[in-house]
């Protein structure tokens, strides 16, 4: 497999959450990339299970990544354990969205 753990970092990041300026690998919303031979694996979740926009945005995670997978199938599974919080978020997430350490 030619596809690696940075082209589908680099994939995820032209994923963003539409109310939020951020990208959804920079918001901390994905847990793990598990790269197979047969799949590639992406665990996700969300700020809250009431996201209106969850099946989109997991749908447009899905198609980003599938397109630099050299046509390995890709999987998103949605889980809620460990639950997410503020310090998933990066450093570059929490600068633009102005949340340094005092304000959170």
């Amino acid at each position: 497999m030619s596809v690696t753990r940075d082209d589908i970092i680099n994939a995820i990041k032209t994923v963003y959450d539409p109310e939020i300026p951020v990208n959804i690998w920079d918001l901390g919303l994905v847990y793990n990339i598990d790269i197979q031979e047969t799949e590639i694996v992406i665990t996700m979740t969300f700020t809250s299970p009431t996201c209106p926009m969850m099946e989109e945005l997991m749908l447009q995670l899905k198609d980003a990544v599938q397109n630099v997978s050299g046509g390995v199938p890709v999987r998103v599974e949605l889980v809620w354990d460990p639950p997410w919080d503020l310090s998933r978020m990066s450093d570059v997430a929490r600068l633009e969205l102005d949340l340094t350490e005092q304000g959170w």
